[in-house]
């Protein structure tokens, strides 16, 4: 899983309904979504507009699964908007983040001490500003490579240097993410 699905993630655990399920309820939610414009969605989803009012109609139940895949992620991505502005505001302001990581670790630091990376798995609590952090890269439309860095760079202010009572000039590499997930 990549670090922005994992963010994404995180946030959808916050809604408070559940996100439509069968083919007929995401699109008539697309085209309200959408202001009535069948033909707008048809544009997002890469069908006919006719094939729009049809879902629309529940006269086709199921769609291919690539379809599917791309109504669902169209859904959640406009899914509660209030509801995700929320969370992340109460994240990057004063609850933070969990993160719960299994990757490898690499360090560079003062000479003489060891920079060999190794598996390591870590759960713990980011506070507020490096929540900020992420999810501001994530809004911004950062890589997963910059969200990677940016989940290093908080993991080693947090855990390896201890908010700055040790390891003063280490610097962590985050690579090889077996698995991640954040929780609000």
């Amino acid at each position: 899983m990549t670090i922005d699905a994992a963010l994404t993630s995180a946030l959808t655990g916050a809604f408070t309904r559940p996100v439509p399920k069968s083919a007929g309820a995401q699109v008539r939610y697309l085209v309200k979504q959408h202001k009535g414009s069948t033909k707008a969605v048809a544009t997002l989803l890469g069908v006919s507009q006719r094939t729009v009012e049809r879902y629309v109609k529940d006269q086709i139940k199921r769609p291919r699964t690539e379809l599917a895949a791309r109504m669902a992620a169209e859904v959640r991505r406009r899914w509660q908007p209030q509801i995700r502005a929320n969370a992340r505001k109460t994240a990057a302001t004063s609850a933070g983040l969990m993160v719960d990581v299994r990757a490898r670790f690499g360090f560079t630091a003062a000479p003489g001490t060891t920079d060999d990376a190794r598996m390591r798995h870590l759960t713990l609590a980011l506070p507020p500003r490096h929540a900020a952090r992420l999810l501001d890269a994530q809004a911004a439309g950062a890589t997963d490579r910059e969200l990677q860095q940016a989940t290093a760079d908080a993991l080693g202010e947090v855990y390896f240097r201890d908010g700055g009572r040790r390891a003063h000039d280490l610097l962590v590499e985050l690579t090889d993410v077996e698995q991640i997930q954040f929780e609000l």
